[in-house]
């Protein structure tokens, strides 16, 4: 009897690979290092990042990049692996100086940020329920530990527990989702959930609607999806910076991806039975965000509140349905990498100046920080235009963008609950730009504290970058259209 061994194309899954092999030999080389060698390992960590990244572009566009129907290496996967490894090359950058003088054990702080950024990408290329689900759990294992790694700060342990508990809960939901999507239709492969949907001549059997709103809550979970965003505050505000930094935008990233994978590849055909549910929660999300974010006090849970408020702006895109919804999603999340990571880095460079990791949280430690740091200040300004969606910056044609699809797939009323938000969400991030620029501190001695180098490389380049994608977003936009294209199969 003749044994048929299959083939694998490791081609499809080569970033994931590198970045796992990364990871593994991030946890090896740390067992030699002598504890003031440690800062080594954010650069093993960058270098394996970078040639993901660079293999992640250099297979744009090849045809064979499929792994036995439950990864694709698609371009839309590709693009999506570019946003997930630049917003882990810049959070390495900023935690070069921050995990060591947090205290943070580096070497299970580096690993676990490269298995945490293994699991976002494997989200994006999975075309199977359960390979999608095994993205998960591998992102969220990482992440859970993460949020808790600073135990000298209780606010740590705090926001890593509350974040476990929901996100066992999430994941049941998730899970039985799948389940009621398999019994329905006897598959878990995306493509032949597609097949099974265009069958159906339009109708929505109830089985696969209640399967998918259990999805969306799953998902929404991971994307901070109002009501689904209890755990947001408190673990954006209780972990490591760096660490907020980084699963603010991955997290986001592999959500989304995964959720339109499920939603609009596989139940394109049915979108018109699910399109409110996905409006109501997004124009529900920015709301609340928005209005949460009014009251902080401290600049990092503000982001924490604006960061749900985006998440209600990304869905948009989604709600449309149609290309150019998607293409904006894409370009948006790439924007969203740069001017995101940047805000909790001027938080990372503040927490020095102050000497309190926590009082660089505040808008006291920003105060003044114009007189003291010019540079950090300007890049900070910079990043809240962006936020607010100020032209020229990338913010603006971000949600241009999103706000436009709306309107071309006839949710006007959703673009006009979008313009609103943006409006209220001015005040505060223009807040934190006048504690910056126009008061005084208290006290007024200057801070001998100088901002280590690897953050002004990163600071510097997300600065630019959201000018430059404001000013020119021709590049970016055409690889997003292309990744949109390929995501609905041409």
């Amino acid at each position: 009897m003749e044994i048929s061994i299959p083939t694998f194309n490791f081609i499809a899954i080569a970033p994931e690979i590198v970045v796992l092999v990364t990871a593994l030999l991030v946890m090896v080389v740390d067992l030699f290092l002598a504890r003031e060698q440690k800062h080594r390992l954010a650069w093993l960590s960058l270098v394996g990042v970078l040639a993901a990244g660079a293999l992640s572009y250099a297979i744009w566009h090849r045809s064979d990049t499929q792994l036995q129907d439950m990864l694709v290496a698609d371009n839309y996967a590709l693009f999506l692996h570019m946003v997930i490894l630049i917003a882990a090359a810049l959070a390495i950058l900023f935690s070069v100086d921050y995990a060591d003088r947090t205290g943070l054990a580096q070497g299970e702080y580096y690993t676990l940020l490269l298995l945490s950024a293994t699991g976002m990408m494997l989200m994006v290329s999975a075309v199977n329920l359960m390979t999608i689900f095994l993205g998960v759990e591998i992102l969220s294992l990482a992440l859970y530990i993460l949020v808790g790694l600073n135990r000298a700060e209780q606010r740590s342990a705090e926001g890593a527990l509350k974040y476990l508990l929901l996100g066992a809960f999430a994941s049941g939901f998730l899970l039985y989702g799948m389940a009621l999507f398999y019994g329905q239709a006897g598959t878990t492969s995306l493509s032949a959930l597609r097949d099974y949907a265009l069958s159906l001549g339009g109708e929505f059997p109830p089985l696969l609607l209640v399967g998918l709103g259990l999805m969306i809550i799953g998902f929404g979970f991971k994307v901070a999806l109002v009501p689904f965003h209890m755990w947001t505050p408190d673990a954006y505000e209780g972990a490591p910076t760096s660490v907020t930094a980084f699963m603010s935008v991955g997290a986001k990233t592999a959500g989304f991806a995964a959720l339109g994978r499920v939603a609009l590849y596989a139940l394109g055909d049915l979108h018109g039975d699910w399109v409110w549910l996905l409006a109501a929660l997004s124009a529900l999300t920015m709301t609340v965000g928005n209005l949460a974010a009014l009251r902080q006090t401290s600049v990092k849970r503000m982001l924490a509140y604006s960061s749900i408020a985006h998440a209600g702006y990304i869905s948009v895109g989604l709600a449309a349905g149609n290309q150019l919804g998607i293409s904006a999603l894409l370009f948006y999340l790439f924007a969203y990498t740069f001017m995101n990571v940047g805000a909790f880095a001027i938080l990372i460079a503040a927490g020095r100046l102050e000497g309190s990791a926590r009082q660089g949280e505040t808008l006291g430690g920003l105060t003044g920080l114009y007189r003291r740091k010019p540079g950090l200040a300007v890049a900070m300004a910079f990043f809240m235009l962006s936020l607010a969606g100020v032209p020229p910056l990338a913010g603006f044609l971000a949600k241009l963008y999103v706000f436009g699809a709306a309107v071309e797939a006839g949710l006007v009323w959703l673009a006009v609950i979008g313009v609103i938000n943006s409006v209220i969400s001015a005040y505060y991030y223009l807040r934190v730009v006048a504690v910056m620029f126009m008061q005084e501190r208290e006290r007024a001695e200057d801070t001998p504290a100088t901002v280590c180098p690897a953050v002004q490389v990163g600071l510097g380049v997300s600065a630019a970058a959201i000018v430059v994608l404001g000013l020119w977003p021709a590049p970016i936009l055409d690889l997003a259209r292309q990744a949109a294209v390929a995501f609905f199969g041409g």
